[in-house]
């Protein structure tokens, strides 16, 4: 670049080219992240663009930085309760199952690409881990409502596979080159890596809670201190033998569930940084790769990335969840779908060019051609895998807009903002609502009009109201405003039945009632036991299966009580 101007004007170009494309990718289809790629290969100095962009350790070193604040993200809007059912399965999967894919992903790379079996065995490593920044942007921004128990499995597996990929590759790479000998150093590598990662993640994120309560800061600095907090946690883990990147993922965790009132600043700058950690990210990784080179490898590096989709992921999420979770077929499925490799793999195929390794700059662009391969044929078919496994529950209504009042520092008050669209609460005065305890209807508004929130108000459709409750409350409020009322209950009768009966009735008065044979040694037991008798481990909204020729549906839960369930009659058309 000649001079400073010349940086800023093709960097503000491409990330507002970057930011432009996130319309063509809603109305296509086409998986953003992979947009974002072809953005920087056209950029590069094999497209129009005519960028030169050859240093390998500055992607690297902007790989990690990208990866570090997608995951601080990604973390941050987990939610502890999703650990309740998806924490195991998930790692299994980020675990075992890395394992097992990168190992047979590496065994058919060795007669595929005719590689010796250490190197075989390392691109299966470089490619065998999900990617979060692809899940997180995929599964969030394709409007899916996955059954709790896939999602919350594919989002933790996402944000903790990291580490066992890492180890695989910096161990493949260690024996390659020598550096690392016997098995007491891969076993003291391997525990150092998950150990000092998960230790150094929890407590970095208590720290961080209470130093957030503690110091008072104008609110446009609580997300800086968050970032730099990551940051150093992020170094400091990986100075230590850590993951760094399971460090500041179980940092967010802890961060984002204890309910801090400066959340409300926080999350939405987040959510600018991990757009542009994605973007970036992306951008520079599809500058570094040479068209060309890639394209020569195009045929065995699409058999390699057909066979990690269709045989590798598959037979790994088998092993590493059917001995030992109960998920149905439909379930294992999508998981298995859901393998989608993103920027992890590009960012470690640079760690053999870094060591030297001579067949690097091949891995390199077979792994790179592997995950365009991933984000074409996976990332664009996901909703419509969700629909064909049938894993997609109803949306469950939620307020238009929600934040903390700021007036303490935990369990604060919240604003619910709702727009009556239910001709059911038309008409109605406030005070024939049945709030909960300590929630209040604070303003209502109609047209351009503030009007007052008294108990003989009432309310019209199109009338936008505001709410003052906690997070407690928003399951009754948004039964009670959360969107078209009517529609939703549509969609309910559609999924789960005209039938949705309280868990504590008698499976014996059901059976009277509705007509249903039932084996004596069911009849006496309540709804719920009958659900968690067939259940699947946990049992989460949507879990279904058909007995007496009626499909039984979880309707509602708490924790792993249920609460309401869906009965209708079995059409074997439609199930």
């Amino acid at each position: 670049m000649d001079n400073i101007e010349h940086l800023f004007l093709l960097t503000g170009i491409l990330l507002c080219l970057s930011v432009l494309a996130t319309l063509l990718s809603a109305r296509s289809g086409i998986p953003i992240l992979l947009i974002f790629l072809l953005i920087g290969m056209l950029a590069g100095e094999s497209g129009p663009g005519g960028i030169e962009f050859e240093s390998y350790s500055l992607a690297y070193t902007i790989g990690n930085l990208a990866l570090a604040i997608i995951l601080l993200d990604g973390g941050m809007r987990t939610r502890m309760e999703t650990f309740r059912v998806g924490l195991k399965p998930a790692l299994s999967l980020a675990t075992l199952g890395v394992v097992i894919t990168s190992g047979i992903t590496g065994l058919l790379a060795v007669y595929i690409l005719d590689l010796s079996w250490m190197h075989g065995l390392l691109l299966g490593a470089i490619v065998g881990s999900t990617d979060a920044a692809a899940v997180f942007s995929l599964l969030g921004g394709k409007g899916m409502h996955l059954n709790q128990r896939v999602g919350a499995s594919l989002e933790i597996e996402s944000g903790t596979n990291d580490p066992m990929a890492i180890f695989l590759t910096l161990t493949l790479i260690g024996l390659i080159t020598g550096e690392m000998n016997g098995a007491g150093d891969t076993l003291l590598f391997l525990l150092t890596q998950f150990g000092v990662g998960a230790i150094a993640g929890v407590l970095g994120g208590i720290l961080l809670v209470q130093l957030i309560k503690r110091i008072g800061l104008a609110s446009g600095l609580y997300p800086i201190l968050v970032t730099g907090f990551g940051l150093v946690l992020f170094a400091l883990t990986a100075l230590l033998a850590g993951s760094g990147f399971l460090a500041v993922y179980l940092a967010g965790l802890v961060v984002g569930n204890a309910r801090l009132r400066h959340m409300e600043s926080i999350l939405p700058v987040f959510d600018g940084l991990a757009w542009l950690s994605q973007i970036g990210l992306f951008l520079v990784l599809g500058l570094l790769i040479s068209p060309a080179d890639m394209w020569s490898m195009a045929l065995p590096a699409s058999l390699i990335a057909l066979a990690l989709i269709f045989i590798a992921r598959p037979l790994a999420v088998l092993v590493a969840l059917v001995p030992f979770f109960r998920f149905n077929a439909r379930e294992l499925g999508f998981i298995s779908w859901v393998g989608l490799r993103g920027a992890v793999p590009i960012v470690l195929a640079i760690f053999p060019l870094m060591a030297g390794i001579p067949e690097g700059s091949m891995l390199f662009n077979v792994a790179f051609f592997v995950v365009l391969i991933s984000l074409l044929v996976q990332g664009s078919t996901l909703p419509q895998v969700a629909r064909l496994l049938d894993v997609e529950v109803p949306p469950e209504p939620a307020p238009r807009r929600r934040s903390m009042l700021g007036i303490f520092q935990e369990d604060d008050f919240e604003m619910f903002l709702y727009t009556v669209n239910s001709e059911s609460i038309d008409g109605i005065v406030v005070r024939q609502l049945t709030f909960p305890p300590h929630c209040r209807v604070a303003a209502v508004f109609r047209g351009d009009n503030l009007l007052p929130a008294s108990g003989s108000t009432r309310l019209a459709l199109n009338d936008v109201l505001c709410v003052i409750g906690r997070s407690n409350h928003l399951k009754t409020l948004n039964n009670m405003f959360g969107g078209d009322l009517d529609a939703a209950r549509s969609k309910a009768r559609a999924f789960f039945g005209d039938f949705i009966l309280d868990a504590d009735a008698r499976m014996g008065d059901v059976a009277l009632m509705y007509g249903v044979d039932v084996d004596a040694s069911e009849a006496e037991l309540n709804l719920g036991d009958f659900m968690l008798a067939h259940s699947n481990g946990h049992p989460v909204v949507g879990d279904h299966f058909v007995r007496y020729d009626m499909v039984w549906t979880v309707a509602d839960v708490d924790g792993d009580r249920v609460l309401k369930v869906g009965l209708r009659e079995h059409d074997i058309d439609k199930d």
